[in-house]
């Protein structure tokens, strides 16, 4: 017999924690769920309990927990719209309100992901007062995941709904809003923007184990270097993508890729080999992945140091290679003395684009800049460089196109003349000092500038012909 009524309280309210409903905490208030899907709900309860599911645009299912509590139910959602309201019935009745129906992105990376609007110390985001100002917008909601590094894989994460408004927007990641705002306003749907991502941050971090034992440079450390967390190699694949897993998303936006600079060669079998992890776990086939090419910087040097140029070469084969996938060019937007580019608008204005144009039917805006496609002579002295990516040809908007270089069998790069062709898509290359051209690179250096575009104004990624 218990002697204490004090012990008796305690017992009878860990009893009743433990029985009553709990939904996985990514199902709150205010959240977004995917448009048109059979999107997963899941939670706790007292083991073998009844659970039912019942929403306010008319879907009824129900399920009984497990011999563990655990439950998972699948519902059917309508097209785009809200508020609705989710009704939840275990030992005690969850509700959840103002839920929106929409379109459900992942937004991940390092800091150019998670720079704010407001920006960093000493680090700006343009225009960022008046984005604040103006950001009152019921149908843009921001889940921002907490940073939890774990060695092995967790099922638990922390984090709030926030709708986008002047007292919150501050604090958003300001690629992902630019996104989302550019695909709301094309779109006029509420838009969901889960932003998992923590700055310094390594693309092995991101990767699960299994993937990561493909490459055999990587090692998987029993513990965290305390000055390097967010580089363990898992960690935050392991914190802040697996317990994501299940949750409906129509694709995913990254921008990461700085930290991986000294490592370029194994870069880009590196993000692809976790994109493809990433959409088997998530079971939603190969969904939409698009990337951001990191902006030139210095990293102090400009000599025979050119990883920026590496880096950026490896992140244009990912968007190449990788099935479903698309690459916002930051060339023409780089500050060389600033890894954080303040013009986060156009990025995610970019990101927009690929997303509109490939998942919902927006042909006739382009979403890419010119892309290099081959190479043939003319005559001995000039090359003829032909480009794919944009459906009206290539412009230098009238200024003198820089940043080309060609180069003989010796290997040996000189400034070249670049022309635009009167073919559409070409570009004719030629230079004093070469009298037969077998190579050309264009800003494939650390600081570099665009001066090739798109007619509709998006940038050339930089590259080489040749693999010297």
């Amino acid at each position: 017999m218990l002697k204490s009524p004090m012990l008796l309280i305690v017992l009878l309210s860990a009893f009743l924690s433990k029985a009553q409903t709990k939904l996985y905490p990514i199902f709150k208030n205010h959240m977004v769920l995917q448009q048109q899907q059979k999107v997963s709900i899941w939670g706790e309860d007292k083991a073998n309990t009844p659970i039912k599911i019942t929403t306010s645009w008319g879907v009824n299912v129900s399920t009984i927990t497990n011999n563990e509590g655990k439950w998972k139910l699948k519902i059917q959602t309508p097209s785009a719209g809200g508020p609705h309201k989710i009704f939840i019935n275990g030992t005690k009745l969850i509700a959840l309100q103002d839920v929106m129906i929409g379109e459900v992105w992942l937004c991940s990376g390092q800091s150019n992901m998670e720079m704010p609007i407001k920006g960093f110390h000493n680090q700006p985001v343009k225009g960022s007062q008046e984005e604040i100002l103006n950001s009152k917008n019921n149908n843009i909601r921001m889940y921002t995941v907490k940073r939890n590094p774990s060695l092995s894989p967790v099922n638990s994460l922390s984090g709030d709904w926030k709708i986008s408004n002047p007292n919150n927007t501050a604090d958003f990641s300001a690629v992902a809003y630019f996104f989302g705002k550019k695909l709301e306003s094309a779109l006029k749907v509420p838009i969901g923007l889960i932003v998992s991502c923590w700055g310094g941050s390594s693309a092995e971090a991101w990767t699960d184990l299994q993937t990561l034992k493909e490459f055999k440079t990587i090692t998987i450390p029993e513990g965290f270097d305390v000055d390097r967390i967010q580089q363990t190699p898992t960690s935050l694949y392991n914190g802040m993508i697996h317990p994501l897993l299940g949750y409906s998303i129509k694709g995913c936006i990254w921008y990461q890729g700085e930290t991986n600079r000294d490592r370029p060669s194994e870069y880009s079998a590196l993000i692809n080999a976790m994109v493809t992890s990433w959409r088997k776990k998530w079971n939603q086939g190969d969904f939409p992945f698009y990337t951001t090419q990191t902006a030139p910087i210095s990293y102090g040097n400009n000599g025979t140091y050119i990883n920026s140029a590496y880096l950026r070469e490896a992140q244009l084969k990912t968007s190449q290679t990788l099935k479903n996938t698309g690459m916002a060019i930051t060339l023409d937007i780089a500050q060389c003395d600033s890894i954080h580019p303040p013009e986060k608008k156009i990025v995610g204005t970019r990101l927009a684009y690929i997303a509109l144009a490939k998942d919902y039917a927006f042909n006739s805006v382009e979403y890419s800049g010119p892309v290099y496609k081959s190479m043939r002579s003319i005559d001995e002295t000039t090359l003829e460089l032909t480009f794919s990516g944009s459906k009206t040809g290539i412009t230098s908007f009238g200024k003198e196109i820089l940043g080309f270089e060609i180069a003989g069998e010796d290997q040996v790069f000189y400034p070249a003349i670049a022309i635009i062709g009167k073919e559409i898509n070409t570009l004719l290359i030629s230079s004093p000092h070469i009298t037969i051209p077998v190579a050309v690179r264009y800003n494939f250096n650390n600081c570099a500038k665009a001066t090739l575009f798109s007619t509709s104004g998006l940038p050339a990624s930089s590259f080489r012909t040749d693999n010297w």
